[in-house]
């Protein structure tokens, strides 16, 4: 399938979904992750208007931003290792995957202007998943106040591949629920307005249950 089609697709799914939730369309931002596929084949996600996309390899990164000169934005995804950072900081609009003081310290460090992060939270519990304890994250977002080049836009999950939806609505909704938790402390640093968390299996129950930022990658432009 080309990536028009998909694309159409996506969208009338995000329609229902919103309209399920009594939502508008508009607030969500659809991220084209392009890990699997070409230069060729994300510059076509491009021009069918895709302008966020999003890579969780360095390399991957590299490669398209050099060869990519359209206006869009580019998201981190994937697990950042610190010693990274440099070569990321100033190419990326935003980080999806803040989830230690470590990568914090080295991201305010590398900075020269405030940078959007999305702080990683692993809510399944999941062994092989990165990201924060649910019962951690406020307090992670109070020490780095200090970091002053971290701006905390919103929390990022990772579900499980699992076919049952219910247990999939509970993950985003405990997410949900945190997000709303931290943006009722106000801190200065970490307005908090944001939810990452849906990809090309469970986006629809990720919007349902708040989700204002989805990555698709598989149903957008393929393997």
């Amino acid at each position: 399938m080309d990536v028009a089609t998909n694309l159409e697709t996506i969208q009338n799914n995000i329609r229902q979904a919103c309209e399920n939730s009594n939502r508008n369309p508009d607030e969500i931002t659809v991220i084209g992750v392009t890990k699997y596929v070409t230069i060729e084949r994300t510059k076509e996600a491009i021009n069918n208007g895709i302008k966020n996309l999003g890579e969780n390899r360095l390399e991957g990164l590299l490669e398209k931003f050099n060869h990519i000169e359209d206006d869009v934005k580019w998201h981190f995804i994937g697990t950042l290792q610190s010693k990274k950072v440099k070569d990321v900081i100033d190419k990326v609009d935003a980080i999806h995957s803040l989830d230690r003081l470590s990568l914090a310290k080295e991201i305010n460090k590398r900075a020269s202007e405030p940078i959007d992060c999305f702080v990683q939270v692993n809510v399944s519990g999941e062994e092989s998943k990165h990201g924060l304890e649910p019962e951690d994250v406020t307090s992670f977002i109070k020490e780095i106040q200090k970091y002053n080049q971290i701006h905390v836009v919103g929390l990022m999950t990772m579900a499980p591949h699992l076919e049952d939806k219910e247990r999939l609505r509970g993950i985003f909704k405990r997410l949900a629920a945190l997000q709303y938790k931290v943006k009722e402390k106000k801190f200065f640093n970490a307005p908090c307005e944001f939810l990452s968390m849906g990809m090309s299996n469970d986006y629809e129950i990720a919007i349902e249950e708040g989700a204002t930022h989805v990555r698709i990658g598989s149903n957008l432009v393929g393997q």
